[in-house]
C-alpha cells in the first residue's frame, strides 16, 4: 500500500486536531500489546488497527466458542468450528481490516514468569482479560517498566475503565489495595454480559490508547469511569495516587515475586478448569496426538489438540496448558491432566 493510499485511510482521522499529520504518524509507529482478546480486547484490537496502529501483540490463552460469538466481534462461527485459539483467530480477522499492520497473536497463559517479555518492548498496554490476577500482576510490572496502561472491565449491564501512567497517576492498588476474595465478585458466569457494554468500554480503552500514543497525556482518563448502559447512567469517580498504596507508594510487587507452581483455575463463564504446569514443557503436538488417537477422539490443529474421552473434553496447548471441560473440581482436572498428559 503506497502512502497515498495510507493518508486516504486515514484521511477523517488526520483532519483531527488532536491527532493530524503527526499524530498518524506516531500511531503508524506505536506498539500496542493487547492482555486478553475477548470481549473488550477484541473491541479495542479493531478499533486500534482501523486507526493505523502499526504493531499489536494480541495475548489470550483460551480457544474460540460459541458463547464468545454474542460479543466477541472479531470472531465468527468457522473460527468455532475450526477450534481455532483467540489470539490466531483475532490476527486472521484484523489482518483483513489492514494487512500493513503488524500482528503477533501469542497463545500462552500469562504468568509472573512471562508477563515482562510481552509488556517491555510495547508502548501501551491495553487489559482485555476476564480475572483480577492478570490486571494485578500487570500493574506490578508495568510499574517496573515505566508502561502505562488501561484498565478495563464489563460485567452485567455495567463497565469501568480508568487510565494508569506510572508515577504520574494512580495506579490499580491505590484504587482497589487487593483482589476481592473468590466468589465476591461478579462474573460473567454468575452476572451474564451485555454486548454493547463492552463495545462502550472497549471504545473508551481504544480511544486512551490513542491518546498515549500521539503523546497527549493532559487529555487521559485519570478517574475511575462507570457506566450501566441499561440505566444509561455515567460517572467518574476521581482518584489519586496514595502514599501508603503497596505497589506505587511502598513499592512493593507481591504479585509480580509471587512463585509460580502448577495450578488449576477455574475459568469464567463454563464448566471448565485451566490446569497449568512449571516449568512449562514444549509438547510435540503430533506424537501426544498419535497417542491419545487410541483412546478417545481428537481434533488437532498446529495450535492445539482437542482429545474427548469418558465425557470430558481436554484442551491441550503446545506450552502444556490444558483446558478440562466437564468438571469444575479442580482435583478432577489435575487428575485427568496426569492420567492422559503426565505432569
Amino acid at each position: 500500500m503506497t502512502s497515498e493510499e495510507q493518508r486516504g485511510r486515514h484521511h477523517r482521522q488526520i483532519l483531527l486536531p488532536v491527532i493530524g499529520p503527526a499524530g498518524q504518524e506516531r500511531l503508524r509507529t506505536g506498539r500496542v500489546c493487547v492482555l486478553g482478546v475477548g470481549a473488550l480486547g477484541s473491541q479495542v484490537a479493531a478499533l486500534l488497527v482501523r486507526a493505523g496502529v502499526g504493531f499489536l501483540r494480541l495475548v489470550d490463552r483460551d480457544v474460540v466458542e460459541w458463547t464468545n460469538l454474542q460479543r466477541q466481534v472479531l470472531y465468527e462461527e468457522g473460527d468455532v468450528q475450526a477450534g481455532l485459539p483467540k489470539a490466531v483467530a483475532a490476527a486472521r480477522a484484523l489482518a483483513r481490516i489492514d494487512h500493513t499492520v503488524t500482528l503477533e497473536p501469542v497463545v500462552q497463559d500469562v504468568d509472573a514468569s512471562s508477563i515482562r517479555a510481552l509488556i517491555e518492548d510495547v508502548d501501551v498496554v491495553v487489559d482485555g482479560s476476564d480475572n483480577f490476577e492478570l490486571r494485578y500482576l500487570l500493574n506490578d510490572a508495568a510499574l517496573d517498566l515505566g508502561k502505562p496502561w488501561v484498565y478495563g472491565g464489563a460485567v452485567g449491564t455495567q463497565g469501568t475503565t480508568l487510565t494508569i501512567v506510572p508515577g504520574e497517576s494512580a495506579c490499580l492498588r491505590c484504587v482497589f489495595p487487593d483482589p476481592p476474595p473468590p466468589g465476591v465478585a461478579p462474573t460473567c458466569d454468575t452476572a451474564g454480559v451485555l454486548g454493547p457494554v463492552a463495545a462502550a468500554i472497549g471504545a473508551v480503552q481504544a480511544s486512551e490508547a490513542i491518546k498515549l500514543l500521539v503523546g497527549d497525556r493532559a487529555s487521559l482518563n485519570r478517574s475511575l469511569l462507570w457506566l450501566d448502559l441499561w440505566s444509561l447512567e455515567i460517572g467518574r469517580i476521581p482518584v489519586a495516587r496514595r502514599a501508603d498504596c503497596p505497589a506505587c507508594g511502598r513499592g512493593e510487587r507481591a504479585f509480580l515475586e509471587a512463585k509460580a507452581p502448577s495450578r488449576t483455575v477455574q475459568l469464567c463463564g463454563r464448566d471448565a478448569v485451566q490446569v497449568s504446569v512449571y516449568p512449562r514443557p514444549e509438547l510435540n503436538l503430533e506424537e501426544l496426538a498419535a497417542r491419545l488417537e487410541l483412546l478417545g477422539a481428537v481434533q488437532h490443529n498446529p495450535y492445539l489438540i482437542r482429545f474427548t474421552v469418558d465425557g470430558y473434553e481436554l484442551t491441550v496447548f503446545r506450552d502444556g496448558r490444558a483446558i478440562v471441560r466437564g468438571t469444575t473440581d479442580p482435583a478432577v482436572a489435575r487428575a485427568l491432566y496426569a492420567r492422559y498428559i503426565g505432569m
